[in-house]
């Protein structure tokens, strides 16, 4: 029981996706059909990331670079620009997720050693801000991204149209809330040589392009997928596990729930009327509920309006921390750190991402007008 109620704390979205899954099961019963729910390519596509980006952090490259980057940083308010940024930028092709594992640890450390934990709190709220809105210019950035832009079947130079007005404002804004750190002296950074496997750099550097080659539909996903477990079945078959198998079963639960739920006529209409003229706004607000991956799993089989559905999970993963699993991460690694404000955390980040949700919001809704 102990282990149960354990991966319930976990895991509640998979908890949650599983129950949906058998729940509508005893609507459309299983067959064959349920196949054909199932987005074989997003699930290579979003398992070979994983792997190949845990990979390239385990080679030490984003460790080094955020290292030589602080050392050149004077006071409080440059650091945390440069931290903020490289969340930003990372999320890009690393995802939101492994950019925040990666750098909200690194900056926990750089500010304890500068002494300073009173600024820690709101580097991490806009290191997490960062990340769920960097991670929206590309296909790659994060899951429902991935996912949409599969189903879809949209062209790259299609997507970025889609998601780079909002992104370039959101780094505009999140440069614009940087700048309210104090300029406070930052002591002299110890220099530590920071180890990086050249070997296991190049390797992981040409996987990730034959990565990206599969995003733009240049190579087909069976071929990553062998070239993928071939290489690291040699070199590397440790970190084949290294993938969130968790998230590769939410999304087979949810591909089953929202197949079923299409099965059924009445059903089908009813979520196609509520959606239609609605799609942005639906798609932010459930994200709030059930977090923008289910979202856009769930609600991209009753809409063809990819534009709004896109920009409506990807800054609906602002507001409250359920809203993307990411930011959970952050919340966790913050909460364990020493003199950790938990509550004023929680409260800087909802009032932050909300005020960026609005502003967004109001943006683009009017993109139509600015950009016709």
């Amino acid at each position: 029981m102990k282990k149960i109620l354990f991966y319930i704390k976990q895991e509640p979205v998979f908890i949650i996706s599983f129950l949906a899954a058998v729940i509508s099961c005893f609507f459309v019963p299983p067959s064959l059909d349920y196949i054909e729910y199932i987005d074989f390519r997003t699930l290579a596509l979003l398992y070979a990331l994983m792997v190949v980006v845990a990979g390239l952090n385990k080679a030490g490259i984003f460790t080094a670079f955020a290292h030589t980057l602080c050392l050149r940083a004077k006071n409080i308010r440059m650091i945390g620009m440069l931290l903020i940024c490289l969340c930003f930028f990372s999320s890009m092709l690393i995802t939101n997720d492994v950019a925040l594992l990666t750098f909200v640890p690194f900056s926990i450390i750089v500010l304890n050693i500068a002494g300073n934990d009173n600024d820690l709190l709101r580097i991490v709220v806009l290191e997490t801000v960062a990340a769920n809105l960097g991670s929206m210019l590309t296909p790659v950035g994060n899951p429902q991204n991935l996912y949409l832009y599969s189903f879809y079947n949209l062209t790259f130079p299609a997507f970025l149209s889609i998601t780079f007005p909002v992104w370039l404002l959101s780094f505009f804004l999140l440069l614009g809330s940087s700048c309210f750190l104090p300029n406070t002296h930052l002591p002299a950074f110890p220099e530590q040589k920071q180890k990086v496997d050249t070997k296991s750099l190049i390797i992981y550097l040409c996987l990730f392009i034959l990565c990206l080659l599969t995003v733009i539909r240049i190579l087909p996903w069976p071929i990553l997928l062998l070239i993928l477990l071939l290489v690291l079945l040699l070199y590397d078959r440790h970190t084949l596990m290294k993938a969130d198998f968790f998230l590769l079963l939410t999304f087979v639960a949810f591909f089953i729930f929202a197949g079923n739920l299409s099965k059924i006529p009445k059903l089908n209409s009813l979520l196609q009327a509520m959606l239609s003229g609605r799609e942005y706004w639906t798609a932010l607000l459930t994200s709030q509920i059930i977090s923008n991956v289910p979202a856009a799993l769930l609600l991209s089989n009753f809409t063809d309006n990819a534009r709004s559905l896109i920009m409506g999970v990807d800054i609906g993963g602002l507001g409250t921390p359920i809203a993307s699993l990411a930011s959970l991460i952050s919340l966790k690694l913050y909460s364990q750190t020493k003199r950790a404000k938990t509550g004023r955390y929680m409260l800087e980040f909802i009032v932050i991402s909300l005020l960026l949700l609005v502003i967004l919001s109001v943006f683009q809704l009017n993109i139509p007008n600015l950009f016709p």
